[in-house]
């Protein structure tokens, strides 16, 4: 087998690559660079999926970044457990061929108790206090305090919130050097998220994206430099593309306008019911999965889906079973923004009675996606010593609320989930291989089975 490392550069687009990215044009003009379709919806845990299973989310499940689990009338995001993911996986099949395989996989999603020898993903600690604490799990579970050991802790605070910035990527690339020193993966996964960050705030039609280029590039170049030197093969490799947005949609609040949102009272502030609701919606960037709970309202629902501004299409069971999204964790309707919209979660019609959380950095409470977590309130007054009270705070062992985020979606300048029309902003796929067959997201399976198996 060829050892091989696939580094998937989250958000690189054709579009992206020139000037600013000489690194990996330069390896591009080297290898053969093609733009791929991207699946539906456009987004990190579907994509992945798509990716180690090569098949639809309608077969392995993954249909969003979080669903509606019936079962719990709950709404979870941000899950880890592989298991989450149905059917066989790519490494599976792999060691299948050959039982002295091996894979490392470094901060891909649903990480935990994947079927690999060797994993890193980010994973706070919540202590009984109501604390939390930054760390990564780790499988086998000593190589967390061996990789701390060797490169230092995970600089968690830039992975995701106000503060997401090139040092997450930085430290997950020298992993991925760390990892390859001293196991020699067959197969090593690699996530660079950096570009994710800058082209959600700013969009990316803003020149200061140039600079975020640079640094990843960067990092990029340097980590082909190194597996190249051990005769490692490299596949670049992104998930979506991102747009220029400019018009959040507010499904929740149009929905609560019409009677069918249940909100219950907590200390003042207002939490929604899903169990409760007549019909709510699980808001994912640029698609939002509508769940029905009262059947007698479903054609009301579709029709008043079809009449908001910014939406783009309705999906019912025919249009699911068509995007191959039609899996039991789906809404029962899909709901597709046009271009420049995109979907919040928010429910609250008054900020004022908004929960404690919506102004926080909390992916798990949050009944959608929220990029607004990317900002710090403009309106705060000294946001960086209200952060320093926090940490002294939590130092001293203290409880504290770190809400510094604001409730202003129109902030958000980018967005992804849709296919986008444009083939300036889907993924790319770069191999030395070449990549005949790479025409949507399903065919990675099979272009990264190639290349190990040669």
């Amino acid at each position: 087998m060829q050892r091989t490392a696939v580094i998937n550069v989250v958000g690189l687009t054709s579009s992206l690559i020139g000037e600013s990215t000489p690194r990996i044009q330069e390896y591009a003009n080297r290898c053969r660079q093609t733009s791929f379709k991207p699946p539906f919806p456009a987004v990190t845990c579907t994509a992945q999926s798509n990716f180690v299973t090569g098949s639809p989310p309608s077969e392995h499940g993954a249909v969003a970044n979080g669903w509606y689990n019936r079962d719990y009338s709950e709404v979870h995001f941000w899950k880890q457990s592989n298991r989450l993911v149905e059917g066989p996986k790519l490494w599976d099949e792999l060691r299948s061929l050959d039982p002295s395989f091996t894979c490392a996989k470094l901060f891909w999603w649903y990480n935990m108790y994947a079927s690999v020898d060797y994993s890193i993903t980010p994973r706070p600690m919540y202590p009984a206090d109501g604390c939390k604490s930054f760390d990564v799990y780790t499988h086998p579970m000593d190589l967390r305090t061996e990789i701390k050991k060797g490169i230092g802790d995970f600089p968690f605070y830039t992975f995701w919130g106000p503060r997401a910035g090139i040092e997450s990527s930085q430290w997950i690339a020298e992993s991925a050097k760390w990892i390859e020193t001293k196991h020699e993966p067959t197969l090593n996964l690699v996530y660079l998220p950096h570009l994710d960050y800058n082209l959600q705030r700013l969009g990316p039609s803003d020149p200061e994206i140039a600079k975020d280029l640079e640094d990843i590039d960067a990092v990029v170049g340097d980590l082909i430099d190194f597996f190249e030197h051990r005769g490692i093969k490299v596949i670049l490799l992104s998930e979506y593309g991102i747009s220029d947005v400019d018009r959040p949609i507010h499904l929740n609040r149009i929905f609560r306008e019409k009677g069918w949102i249940a909100i219950k009272d907590e200390l003042g502030l207002e939490q929604l019911d899903c169990g409760a609701s007549q019909a709510f919606a699980v808001a994912d960037h640029q698609v939002a999965h509508v769940y029905v709970n009262d059947p007698s309202i479903r054609d009301e629902v579709r029709s008043t889906l079809e009449e908001v501004d910014g939406v783009e299409s309705v999906l019912d069971d025919a249009g699911k079973r068509e995007a191959g999204i039609d899996h039991a964790r789906s809404g029962d309707f899909v709901a597709v923004s046009d271009r420049r919209s995109w979907f919040t979660y928010y429910y609250w019609l008054d900020d004022a009675v908004a929960p404690d959380f919506a102004r926080c950095v909390d992916i798990h409470r949050k009944i959608g996606y929220d990029p607004v977590e990317l900002f710090v309130d403009p309106k705060l007054k000294f946001p960086k010593l209200k952060i320093a009270g926090f940490l002294l705070k939590k130092k001293l062992g203290f409880r504290g609320l770190l809400d510094v985020i604001p409730l202003d979606a129109t902030l958000v300048k980018g967005s992804h989930g849709r296919v986008s029309e444009d083939r300036g902003e889907w993924p790319v796929f770069v191999s030395p291989d070449g990549v005949d067959g790479v025409a949507e997201s399903t065919d990675v399976y099979g272009a990264i089975l190639k290349s190990v198996v040669g």
